[in-house]
């Protein structure tokens, strides 16, 4: 970039500011600081904030957890692989704890724009509510009581639910700047955002991102495009005021209610299970390692990733809740052994809206079994009635078992501790839903996800597509399907 052409971007962001603030209803508090930075500076910055973000380092200590539930394979490293999928898709950032707009040296400003739209969003967010505070309300440890493991659950998603909102506000004003001059808004184009989402998971033109696991790609894009959907079926139905400072004032707490705007709008309950004490079951042989929700995003990813997209799109809008708990051996005493996935056992308990998608659920987790483990053998002369499934495998026994709309899924426990922790669990379970808290730490895939977007805006090659007026424009012309 010459530098006749950062003054220029310089120049506009307090143009784009007021352009934001019109946009939002969101007031100017004070102006905001500006940055213009190398690929060098921001790969140095992408790693600091990888070691130092709270969100970071809960993803890679969940990385063993992802690769027991088969989200992740077993060989798959992690962070060296989000750095240079972080390195590819950033297109600029705003750093809520320095206050500055950072703008990136090798895009061009025309370009740039648009993504300042997004970032100056997150800026205004921030004078409006505090986002250091307000998107991170996670407890911080490892529950090791009863009391804590439910706390942790009633409050798991609530953090990625922020996120999603962040994100979604700022698509929104991103797709209304894009839109400028053409007499058109996101509020007044309906289908828009959905319409988007196809094109926006597009990969294409993102190298790194195309070879992406899918819990990946689907981790990095939720909060953009769940989060634009949700953002503006409250705008068309709420207005203004109500989809930008009212939702960072009163924000959704789950996966479930930015997948189902209704559902917030309605202050539906949301489906949340609950822990016994499992702990003198456990606490003799395992450390409490891991434990959440499994919301309706992880189940969508994980029934895709096993049965294939059709599959997905079937059984998780007939999720009715899930946690899982993840135990570590106390006879895992080396760090090699603790890294792997056969040090972990895995609880997961699941309901469902009706039995058939219960046993469809049970039918697609146990044919992909031998995917995760190898000498897979089923002992059917184990199983004590026709709701179980028993299997032996290369890294301990596996338990499936189906009642009614409830299954249970053990991996690594012996399967007589296994049928104590289920008939535990599930005589905890009530028919009623709880609501969920307002605050908490985060979900099992989508702290992915939160953590991937606090680094900035992704610049896929779909999203940079709509940077451009007429691209934008030609969206709002198309005929809805």
């Amino acid at each position: 970039m010459s530098k006749a052409q950062a003054k220029e971007l310089f120049r506009s962001v307090d143009e784009i500011l007021r352009f934001v603030s019109e946009d939002t209803q969101l007031p100017i508090v004070h102006g905001v600081k500006r940055k213009l930075i190398s690929r060098d500076e921001v790969n140095r910055y992408l790693r600091k904030k990888f070691d130092e973000d709270e969100g970071a380092r809960k993803m890679e200590r969940s990385e063993i957890v992802l690769k027991k539930f088969g989200l992740l394979d077993r060989d798959f490293h992690l962070r060296p692989f989000l750095l240079s999928l972080l390195t590819e898709q950033i297109a600029g950032f705003y750093d809520n704890k320095t206050k500055t707009v950072n703008l990136l040296d090798w895009i061009q400003p025309e370009e740039q724009k648009p993504v300042l739209a997004h970032e100056l969003t997150h800026a205004l967010q921030d004078q409006r509510v505090g986002l250091t505070q307000w998107s991170n309300v996670s407890m911080s440890g490892i529950a090791r009581t009863v009391t804590e493991d439910n706390h942790y659950v009633q409050t798991d998603e609530a953090d990625t639910a922020r996120t999603a909102v962040a994100e979604g506000q700022a698509m929104a004003v991103f797709l209304d700047y894009s839109l400028r001059g053409t007499g058109h808004t996101l509020a007044d184009a309906p289908g828009l955002a959905d319409r988007l989402k196809d094109t926006v998971s597009d990969t294409a033109g993102s190298p790194v991102l195309a070879r992406a696991p899918l819990l990946l790609q689907e981790s990095l894009l939720f909060p953009y495009s769940a989060g634009l959907s949700f953002e503006q079926a409250v705008l068309v139905k709420e207005g203004r005021e109500t989809a930008f400072a009212g939702v960072l004032v009163n924000p959704p707490s789950s996966s479930f209610e930015i997948m189902t705007p209704a559902a917030y709008l309605s202050h539906a309950l949301v489906p949340v299970l609950r822990f016994p004490d499992i702990h003198p079951l456990l606490d003799a042989d395992y450390t409490p390692y891991d434990l959440g929700v499994m919301g309706e995003l992880d189940v969508r990813i994980l029934t895709e990733l096993y049965g294939g997209r059709e599959m997905a799109e079937a059984l998780a809008p007939a999720w009715n809740g899930g946690i899982y708990y993840a135990a570590q051996k106390k006879s895992a005493v080396t760090e090699a052994e603790r890294e792997a996935t056969s040090s972990l056992a895995l609880l997961y308990s699941s309901r469902w809206k009706n039995p058939d998608s219960a046993r469809s659920f049970v039918r697609v987790y146990a044919a992909q079994l031998p995917r995760k483990y190898s000498h897979v053998v089923r002992r059917m002369k184990d199983e004590v009635n026709v709701g179980e499934q028993v299997y032996s495998t290369s890294e301990g026994d596996v338990l499936l078992s189906i009642s009614g709309t409830g299954v249970l899924v053990s991996e690594g426990f012996p399967v007589a501790l296994a049928r104590k922790l289920r008939d535990s669990i599930w005589s905890m379970q009530s028919d009623e839903p709880v609501k969920i808290a307002v605050s908490g730490d985060t979900e099992l895939s989508l702290g992915v996800a939160r953590a991937l977007s606090s680094f900035g805006m992704i610049r896929a090659k779909s999203v940079q597509r709509y940077t451009l007026k007429e691209s934008a424009t030609q969206l709002v012309a198309q005929p809805a399907e």
